[in-house]
């Protein structure tokens, strides 16, 4: 092998100067014995992932492929071991006479290299492609192809035959299942739906708020899979003519996952959805929510009250549950008494009492609030409210002492407060319980490996000086293997916060008009959502075409 290949990695980043010498001493020092100085910098966001395939690609010739863009032979997977590929992270690509081409993380990590050449039998040649886009290719070659074929294999019996094929983890289905929610997790999805076609059945990830198809399997396989997935949920497997919801609670990679699970009777049979929440990455922490200095300001300020009503509001799927969640843990204290009751609980909180709602027996948001009042709380968050005898309660439990977090369903903040008093809500008693409203949706994140930057754009430019925003650059994402060519991977918040003041507590109680409200609010350094996105898109996390996807431009 030739010597200059064998030039340290940490030697290369300092000649192409992406960190300097004393970044990389202290990251030799800092980083655990068997962690590999590449995978330490990146998590370190010293350097991004793709910049280090470049290093390697210019530095050392070796090339860079996209798996997502290659037709891979199925038979290369029978050439090179499962447990070899998960092991070392690598993925065979093709194979030309004795030469093996084989995709890496790490093309620099000989020893795997030579590993591969003895378990194989071929001369190994290499190229370097992102981690995540060779486990997603592991994950469809290796596991979810095999256990489709051995599904297919098995020929299938019904599921009134025998039962033994959707409950024994040994079998091909329960093995395929297993598989598609891995791949679900692996790829960072929200959801997972299992879609009935005419002749097939689609399964579908939401990957970062986007619905994009992963596969499609025969439709001769469609009532078995649904069976499975509802004997995971603990559902009637004979009853398919009405919804039904359930839960599964299941470990993938080691990482504990809890999965809500719905069911729709469709023309061509049971669709399934299920919400994947990653007990994991849960976001239970204020500092990591994507606030503004002056929103975490408001928002930390609202929570050290005694007593009033905070608000929070959104659709569905905008991470309202998640900013309660974060502020009831900053709030978690042995000293403090919390309740919730919620539909469903989402995320088990340690040292928090949950109730779950069940309108089947009678026991509503309503009646659990009026029970929590027994309970002597310090602080209630009720999951939702939906009607007046509700938003009553909560509100009058604010006004005798309590800290009161709920939800509501309203496009923006100054809107809820029209919304409350049209529900029924009497002025005095809004006025006097109300600490703040915060309204806030979710946007796609600018991949940090493939960021590019450029001038914006005349209209663009046009856009940005409405808002009196002056910007000389602005971020996008061109698409890379990580972020599976959409230029976007993760998701952050906006935010809109009023905090209801003096002033505001007479505008409402005059039941002022919401364009009142609003300019005092401006006046006192009020921003939209779409100023908080801007703000953003000005900082190179998002993209405008984001921030108008979710909020509406006044």
């Amino acid at each position: 092998m030739k010597r200059a290949t064998r030039k340290r990695l940490g030697d290369l980043l300092i000649e192409s100067n992406i960190i300097s010498e004393q970044q990389l001493v202290k990251a030799l020092n800092d980083k655990s014995r068997e962690e590999k100085i590449g995978d330490y910098l990146i998590k370190q966001k010293l350097i991004t992932e793709q910049q280090l395939i470049q290093i390697l690609e210019m530095q050392l010739g070796i090339p860079r492929i996209h798996l997502s863009q290659q037709t891979i032979d199925p038979e290369l997977t029978h050439i090179v071991p499962k447990e070899l590929a998960k092991r070392a992270n690598i993925m065979p690509v093709r194979k030309n006479g004795n030469k093996l081409l084989i995709a890496m993380g790490d093309p620099m990590d000989y020893f795997i290299i030579e590993e591969v050449r003895m378990a194989t039998g071929y001369q190994i040649e290499t190229s370097i492609a992102a981690k995540d886009d060779i486990f997603r290719a592991i994950t469809k070659y290796y596991d979810l192809q095999e256990s489709m074929d051995e599904v297919i294999q098995d020929n299938m019996p019904s599921v009134q035959e025998d039962d033994t094929q959707i409950t024994d983890d040994d079998s091909p289905i329960v093995r395929l299942v297993n598989q598609i929610i891995a791949s679900g997790v692996a790829q960072q999805a929200s959801d997972i739906h299992f879609d009935p076609q005419d002749t097939e059945l689609k399964i579908r990830y939401r990957v970062d708020g986007v619905l994009r198809n992963d596969r499609s399997v025969p439709k001769n396989m469609q009532n078995i899979i649904i069976a499975r997935v509802k004997i995971m949920g603990n559902l009637n497997i004979t009853e398919n003519r009405v919804p039904q919801d359930g839960r599964i609670k299941t470990v993938v990679n080691h990482r504990p996952i809890d999965i809500r699970l719905s069911t729709l009777p469709t023309i061509y049979g049971e669709k399934i959805v299920m919400r994947i929440l990653d007990l994991g990455n849960a976001l239970n922490d204020l500092d990591r929510l994507g606030f503004s200095d002056r929103n975490y300001k408001l928002f930390h300020s609202m929570l050290e009250k005694p007593n009033g009503i905070i608000l929070i509001t959104g659709p569905t799927g905008s991470g309202k549950s998640s900013t309660l969640y974060a502020g009831l843990n900053y709030l978690n204290d042995e000293e403090v008494n919390i309740i919730t009751v919620e539909d469903p609980v989402e995320y088990q909180l340690e040292g928090i009492n949950q109730i779950q709602v069940r309108e089947e027996v009678g026991l509503t948001f309503a009646v659990g609030l009026r029970s929590i009042l027994r309970q002597d709380p310090d602080v209630i968050m009720v999951g939702e409210i939906r009607d007046i005898e509700t938003a009553q309660i909560a509100i009058r439990s604010s006004l005798t002492g309590h800290l009161v977090l709920s939800t509501l369903h309203t496009n923006n903040a100054i809107e809820s407060i029209s919304r409350l008093i049209d529900m029924g809500i009497e002025t005095f008693l809004l006025s006097s319980s109300l600490l703040g409203i915060m309204a806030q949706r979710l946007v796609r994140q600018v991949c940090r490996d493939c960021k590019v930057e450029r001038a914006p754009l005349e209209h663009e430019t046009k856009f940005f000086e409405a808002y009196g925003v002056t910007m000389e650059t602005i971020s996008e994402g061109k698409g890379c293997p990580s972020c599976n060519d959409t230029g976007y991977r993760g998701r952050l918040a906006i935010h809109e916060i009023l905090s209801i003041d003096d002033k505001i507590k007479t505008q409402i109680l005059n039941k002022e008009n919401p364009g009142v409200i609003r300019e005092y609010a401006k006046s006192q350094g009020y921003n939209t959502l779409v100023e908080d996105g801007l703000d953003k898109v000005a900082a190179g996390l998002t993209t405008i075409e984001e921030v108008l996807r979710v909020a509406t431009s006044e």
